[in-house]
C-alpha cells in the first residue's frame, strides 16, 4: 500500500485559472449514492430484510447519531436541518419522541453488537438543558452496550453553552467534543448573524479540558460574506492559538434555493471572489502545517498523534454523515429530526419536518421519510469513491480484490475519462493504478464525480466543490 501523504497540505499552487474550471457544483461524498437518489417510494418489507440482515452478526460495531435541531437564532449561513425556537418546553416533548424512537428501533437490532461510536449533532445539543441530556443519555445507555473505547463526542454552540452542559454530556460519556466557531472576525459574525467574541470560544475549552474530554475539534468557514484573505489569516492564528486537536476548515456552501436566508448575502454582495477563496485555503494548509497539524484529507487537520491522523497513515480513515471518522465497518443508525441511517445495503433518513416526525412516532411507526437499497453495482462505486476521499490512490490490485472483479477493465471508460485531470495535474495514471497529486487533494469531489453513476439522471442541486 501507498503510504499516504499526510504532511503535505493541500495544492497552493492550484492556479485561479485551475480552480475556475473545475470549480463545480457537486456532492461532498459523505455517502454514495448521494443523499438525493434517496426516494419516498421505497419497499418497506425489504428496507427491514436489509436491516435483519445487517443484525445477524452480533461483533459487528454499531454507529448511532442523534440529531437535536433547536438553535434559539439562525446563523445565515447555516446548511443544516433545524428548528428555529425559544421555547424550552421543546427540549422534554423532543426527548420523548427519540424515546419514543429508541423503543420503536431496539426490537429491530441486536443489541448484543458494540457501540463504537456516538455521536450528537445539530442544530445545537447544548439547547437541551442538563437535566434532559441525562435523561437522554440513561435511554441511550440502557438500550445499548458500549465498546470500552467508543467515541462519544458532540456539537458545541459556544454561544449557548454553560459548565452544566459540560458536565452533563461528560458524564453521559461524551470523550471528544466540536466547537462551531466559523469566523473570529466581528464584521464576519455580524454578517452571518453569529456574534461569539474569541474569549467565549476560550472559555468553552477551558471548561471541556477541565471536565476530561479527550479531544476538542474547532470548526471554521471560509467563503463567509466579508471575508478577505487577511481576515481569515488572523481567524486561523486566533483559534491555532487555543490549542485544538483536530480542526475542520470548510467551503462555505452556497445552496440559497434550499436556504432563502443564503439570499441576503447574494442581495448584498458580500461574498468573496473564486480567487479570494483559494487563497484562504491555501492560507488555512500553510499555517496549519507550520503550527504542526497533518492535512487528513480535503478539509480536515489532525496532531500527528490523533486517531485520525494515524488512521490516515494506515490507510484506514473512512467517511461518513459526519465526515472522517476512524470507526470503518459499523453500521450508522440514526435518530431524530432528518436523521440518516446506513447499513452495508441502504439507506434511510427521518423526516425532516417537525410534524411529520412527531405524527408519525406518535402512531407507533418508525419515521421514515426516504429510502435506498443499494444494487451490487451501487457498492462497488461507492468503494471506488470512499478511496478517492479517503486515500492517495486507486491500488488496481487491492482494489480487484476487495470487490472480486478486474477493476482497471471493469472501469475503463471512468479511468479514460480522467486523461483531462491528468493533463491538468490533479492525478497521475500508471498500469497500477491512479495517485491523487498534491493538486489534486483539492479536487478530490471533482475526481470522485467520474465515478458517478447518478449524476446525469437530473440536476446539479449541489454547493461548488471549491
Amino acid at each position: 500500500m501507498v503510504s499516504p501523504r499526510n504532511t503535505v497540505p493541500p495544492p497552493v499552487e492550484a492556479s485561479p485559472e485551475l480552480v475556475r474550471k473545475y470549480n463545480q457544483p457537486g456532492p461532498r461524498y459523505t455517502s454514495y449514492p448521494t443523499a438525493p437518489q434517496f426516494a419516498e417510494n421505497f419497499d418497506r418489507d425489504a428496507l427491514f430484510a436489509e436491516i435483519a440482515a445487517d443484525n445477524r452478526d452480533p461483533a459487528r460495531p454499531l454507529s448511532l447519531y442523534f440529531h437535536i435541531p433547536f438553535c434559539e437564532t439562525l446563523c445565515w449561513y447555516c446548511g443544516c436541518n433545524t428548528v428555529i425556537t425559544r421555547r424550552r418546553e421543546s427540549s422534554s416533548e423532543y426527548v420523548e419522541l427519540l424515546e419514543r424512537e429508541l423503543a420503536l428501533t431496539a426490537p429491530r437490532l441486536n443489541l448484543a453488537r458494540p457501540v463504537t461510536q456516538l455521536h450528537f449533532g445539530g442544530g445545537t445539543p447544548t439547547f437541551l438543558p442538563p437535566a434532559e441530556i441525562d435523561r437522554l443519555g440513561r435511554a441511550i445507555r440502557s438500550t445499548f452496550h458500549f465498546a470500552p473505547d467508543a467515541e462519544v463526542s458532540v456539537e458545541i454552540d459556544p454561544r449557548r453553552l454553560t459548565r452544566g452542559h459540560v458536565d452533563a454530556y461528560r458524564h453521559l460519556g461524551c470523550n471528544r467534543a466540536s466547537l462551531g466557531v466559523q469566523d473570529t472576525n466581528q464584521a464576519v459574525q455580524l454578517a452571518i448573524h453569529r456574534w461569539q467574541p474569541l474569549s467565549v470560544t476560550e472559555q468553552s475549552i477551558q471548561w471541556l479540558r477541565a471536565a476530561g474530554y479527550q479531544s476538542v475539534s474547532v470548526d471554521l468557514i471560509y467563503g463567509l460574506p466579508l471575508q478577505t484573505p487577511e481576515s481569515f489569516a488572523r481567524t486561523l492564528q486566533d483559534v491555532i492559538a487555543l490549542g485544538p486537536d483536530r480542526l475542520a476548515v470548510f467551503s462555505y456552501a452556497h445552496v440559497p434555493w434550499l436556504k432563502p436566508a443564503q439570499k441576503i448575502f447574494t442581495d448584498r454582495n458580500q461574498l468573496p471572489s473564486t480567487e479570494d477563496k483559494l487563497a484562504m485555503i491555501a492560507e488555512a494548509a500553510r499555517a496549519l502545517t507550520a503550527a504542526g497539524y497533518v492535512h487528513i484529507g480535503m478539509d480536515h487537520f489532525a496532531r500527528p498523534d490523533d486517531e485520525l491522523a494515524t488512521a490516515h497513515e494506515a490507510g484506514t480513515l473512512y467517511r461518513n454523515f459526519q465526515g472522517y471518522t476512524t470507526r470503518a465497518g459499523a453500521s450508522l443508525y440514526g435518530f431524530g429530526l432528518s436523521s440518516i441511517s446506513q447499513t452495508d445495503g441502504s439507506f434511510r433518513q427521518n423526516f425532516k419536518e417537525l410534524p411529520a416526525y412527531a405524527d408519525a412516532l406518535q402512531a407507533g411507526q418508525l419515521p421514515l421519510e426516504r429510502a435506498l437499497l443499494l444494487s451490487d453495482e451501487d457498492r462497488r462505486r461507492r468503494t471506488l469513491i470512499m478511496d478517492i476521499m479517503c486515500r492517495n490512490r486507486l491500488d488496481f490490485a487491492g482494489l480487484s480484490q476487495r470487490l472480486g472483479l478486474d477493476v482497471a477493465a471493469t472501469y475503463a471508460s471512468e479511468f479514460a475519462s480522467l486523461a483531462d485531470l491528468e493533463a491538468d495535474g490533479l492525478v497521475k495514471r500508471d498500469p497500477g493504478g491512479v495517485d491523487i497529486t498534491p493538486i489534486g487533494e483539492l479536487f478530490r469531489r471533482i475526481i470522485a464525480m467520474r465515478f458517478d453513476a447518478y449524476l446525469d439522471r437530473g440536476p446539479r442541486k449541489f454547493s461548488k466543490t471549491v
